[in-house]
C-alpha cells in the first residue's frame, strides 16, 4: 500500500468508518490578518467543532485574496474553497436579500442590527444565498461604517457632491454614492491604499478598524461621522462542500458558527474604540457635528430603487416595526 497514494487513504478511511468527506479539513478564508475578531471567532469555532467531533472535522484557517473579494466568493462556490468570510456587500448581485442589512439608515442602533440579524429575518437573508450556491451560517459585526476624505471635511450631504469614492465592486454602494452626487470607483480593497497615495479617489466608505489596520488614517485625514450602514460581514460555506458533510457535522458547525458570533462582537467593539484613539492621537480631524439627517434625506428615498422586490420592501418595513416595539415605552 503506497501512502502518498488517494485510493489507499480512503481504504483506510472506510476502515475507520469514515468516508473522506466526512474527515476532510475544512479551508476557512479571511482577508482579516491574524488576531482580529473574525479570525478569533473562526478559531473559536474550529475549537469546537474538533471537540464536539472528536477531531473528525477540523477548519484550517488561511488568509483570502485580499486583491479580489469576487474571487474568494466565486471559489466557495465552486466548491474550490470551502468556507468564507466576506463582507455582505460582495454578495448583492447573487442574493438580493444581503442588499437590506446593507441600505443605509436602515438600523437605528447596534443593538437593533444585532437582534435582527439574530433572529427570523436574518434567518431568512441566510436562507436566500443557497440560490447563489452558498450556506450563509452566521453574521459577523463590521462596525458602522462612515466616510472618510483625503480631500475635505465632510458634514453635510453636499459635502460629497463632485468627490470620487471608493466602493466595493458589485454592490449598491454604487448607486448610493451615485445619489450623493460623488463618482463611484469599484476598486479590490488593496488598491484603497495606492489610490488615496495617487489622488485616483478622494474618500473611502468604512469602519474605523479597517481606517486604522490598512493605515487609511494616514491619508486620508477627515473623518466625518456619518455612520451610514452597518453592513455586516456573513460566515459562508460552500453547498457543495457542505451537502457532502454528514448531518450530525452539519449541526456541529452549525451551532459553533452562532456561538461565534459573541467573540466578533466583544473584539469588535474593543477594537472600534482602539482605532478611534489611534486615529485622534495621530491628529485626525473626527467630526462629529455630521448633518445625518441631509444624507437620510437622499439615501432612504432609494429603497425601492435598490430593492426591486417587493417582499424586500416589505422585509425593510418588518425591520423598522421592530425598532418601533423595541423602543415603546
Amino acid at each position: 500500500m503506497v501512502w502518498g497514494n488517494r485510493p489507499a487513504i480512503a481504504v483506510l478511511l472506510l476502515l475507520a468508518g469514515l468516508t473522506p468527506a466526512q474527515a476532510r479539513d475544512l479551508r476557512l478564508a479571511d482577508a482579516l490578518p491574524s488576531g482580529s475578531p473574525t479570525v478569533q471567532a473562526a478559531e473559536y469555532m474550529n475549537k469546537v467543532v474538533r471537540e464536539q467531533t472528536g477531531g473528525r472535522q477540523n477548519i484550517e484557517i488561511r488568509p483570502a485574496d485580499r486583491d479580489s473579494e469576487n474571487f474568494t466568493i466565486a471559489n466557495v462556490r465552486n466548491g474550490m474553497l470551502d468556507m468564507a468570510r466576506v463582507n455582505l456587500a460582495g454578495l448583492n448581485s447573487l442574493a438580493s436579500a444581503t442588499i437590506v442589512p446593507t441600505l443605509p439608515y436602515l438600523f437605528r442602533s447596534t443593538a437593533h442590527m444585532r437582534r435582527i440579524l439574530d433572529g427570523p429575518i436574518g434567518e431568512e437573508i441566510l436562507a436566500s444565498m443557497a440560490g447563489a450556491g452558498l450556506v450563509g451560517l452566521c453574521f459577523y459585526d463590521q462596525g458602522t461604517h462612515s466616510f472618510y476624505s483625503r480631500a475635505k471635511s465632510i458634514r453635510h450631504a453636499d459635502d460629497l457632491r463632485g468627490l470620487t469614492v471608493r466602493v466595493q465592486p458589485a454592490s449598491a454602494s454604487l448607486a448610493i454614492v451615485r445619489a450623493l452626487r460623488a463618482t463611484p470607483v469599484a476598486m479590490p480593497f488593496d488598491r484603497i491604499r495606492a489610490a488615496l497615495t495617487t489622488s485616483v479617489i478622494d474618500a473611502v466608505d468604512d469602519n474605523w478598524t479597517t481606517y486604522v489596520a490598512a493605515g487609511h488614517f494616514k491619508l486620508a485625514r477627515h473623518y466625518g461621522l456619518t455612520r451610514h450602514s452597518m453592513a455586516p460581514g456573513v460566515l459562508v460555506v460552500s453547498k457543495i462542500v457542505w451537502e457532502q458533510l454528514p448531518s450530525p457535522d452539519r449541526a456541529i458547525i452549525r451551532a459553533a458558527a452562532k456561538e461565534s458570533v459573541t467573540h466578533v462582537r466583544a473584539g469588535f467593539d474593543a477594537a472600534e474604540l482602539d482605532a478611534r484613539r489611534i486615529a485622534e492621537q495621530d491628529g485626525v480631524e473626527v467630526i462629529e457635528d455630521v448633518d445625518r439627517k441631509s444624507f437620510a434625506d437622499v439615501l432612504v428615498p432609494l429603497y425601492p430603487a435598490l430593492l426591486r422586490d417587493p417582499k424586500l420592501l416589505d422585509m425593510v418595513k418588518r425591520i423598522r416595526a421592530d425598532d418601533e416595539v423595541a423602543h415603546k415605552p
